[in-house]
């Protein structure tokens, strides 16, 4: 008895099924209509994956505030979030708050404050 035990081939894994390949155009068909422009919110970029790394450091007080409010978003609201998340929030309340207001924004008072 052979020890070594056959294997189907790619050809034979990878066959057409009898269906014929779907027919590509050179050019593809021209949109029925014009796409809506996105509307030009600015805002956290939630759940996807991000490109970019910034490094932050925090002292131990700052690290332990942001995870007292994860732990309060999660157990007042039930928001499950992370700590990432929450800092990019607030990153976006504080840049939408100073393209709003300006040199009368929170941010701008805060920074000239130290």
């Amino acid at each position: 008895m052979p020890r070594r035990v056959n294997l189907p081939a790619a050809d034979d894994l990878f066959r057409r099924t009898g269906e014929d390949p779907p027919k590509v155009r050179a050019v593809p068909d021209a949109p029925d209509t014009e796409p809506e422009p996105a509307p030009a919110k600015r805002g956290p970029s939630g759940r996807v994956k991000h490109d970019e790394k910034m490094t932050v450091y925090v002292t131990s007080d700052e690290l332990l505030e942001i995870e007292h409010a994860r732990l309060a978003l999660r157990s007042g609201q039930g928001l499950a979030v992370d700590r990432g998340r929450l800092v990019r929030v607030a990153i976006s309340l504080a840049l939408a708050d100073y393209e709003a207001n300006g040199e009368a924004s929170e941010l701008v008072r805060r920074l000239t404050e130290e």
